[in-house]
């Protein structure tokens, strides 16, 4: 009963199982697993922002006097992201490297544990830190940029809405096999001309002079509308929120209330 008094003296629920001079090494690994896990998502994340912004299409918090590249002034790289990713990358090699501890513990232990512990144990926390310090100063200032978003969305739109279109004209009773052949021609030269020449995509113009498509001349417009191709995503998107993630963030407001005080410096 020893291990069990220790342990609730110091203030522990549970102890382990079974143990000698050391625990298993396997706990290490499981701890930086999971700490691997948030550098995976807090990679995600930024990944998707830094493609993101260079499609102008968000960028991350931009200090007034923040220089984005010592090269190129012109540039707004974002630095934050960047820096999330680099030190997740870190973070997520971390666990094969207690995983083959681990495994090299002869019957016991041996002490070839104590020296990789004593790096990569503080150093993931150290890092997690950091990363989960640049996520909360890239999301108090994400700045997004809807005019844009808007316009590689039409852009791109007319592709889209081909099978709407092709559809409809079935409907209508047209022949599907002639509609689809006649629509990928359209679709495929479309391509060419803002591939090859760099115009703006045509493709509604083409369909719209092509009498094959005449059941929808009337309303090609209506057929491209953004909000008929998002199906249940803002739906998806509120009840996500209202039923995981907002009983956390009710669960934890008091800590949520605590004042950062670890800065960020680009």
């Amino acid at each position: 009963q020893l291990n069990s008094k220790v342990c609730k003296a110091m203030g522990f629920d549970k102890v382990i199982a079974v143990s000698g001079q050391t625990y298993t090494r396997k706990i290490d690994y499981h701890i930086l697993s999971l700490l691997s896990g948030i550098a995976q998502s807090a990679y995600k994340m930024c990944g998707d922002i830094r493609l993101l912004a260079n499609l102008k299409e968000v960028e991350e918090p931009f200090a007034k006097n923040q220089i984005g590249s010592s090269a190129m002034a012109y540039k707004r790289n974002p630095m934050r992201s960047e820096r999330c990713c680099s030190l997740s990358r870190y973070i997520m090699s971390l666990p094969p490297s207690a995983a083959n501890t681990h495994a090299n513990q002869w019957f016991e232990r041996t002490l070839d544990d104590s020296a990789i512990r004593r790096i990569i144990l503080p150093e993931g926390f150290l890092a997690v830190d950091v990363v989960l310090n640049l996520l909360m100063n890239i999301a108090d200032g994400m700045v997004v940029w809807p005019n844009v978003v808007q316009k590689h969305v039409m852009e791109e739109l007319p592709f889209m809405a081909t099978e709407v279109i092709l559809m409809e004209c079935v409907k209508a009773g047209g022949d599907r096999q002639e509609l689809h052949e006649a629509i990928r021609v359209h679709s495929m030269d479309a391509g060419n001309v803002v591939k090859g020449e760099g115009k703006a995509n045509d493709l509604l113009e083409r369909i719209a002079k092509d009498p094959l498509f005449e059941a929808v001349h009337s309303k090609l417009d209506t057929l491209v509308d953004p909000k008929l191709f998002i199906g249940r995503a803002e739906e998806q998107t509120k009840e996500f929120l209202a039923e995981e993630i907002d009983p956390v963030l009710q669960k934890e407001e008091g800590l949520l209330g605590k004042e950062v005080v670890d800065g960020v410096n680009v």
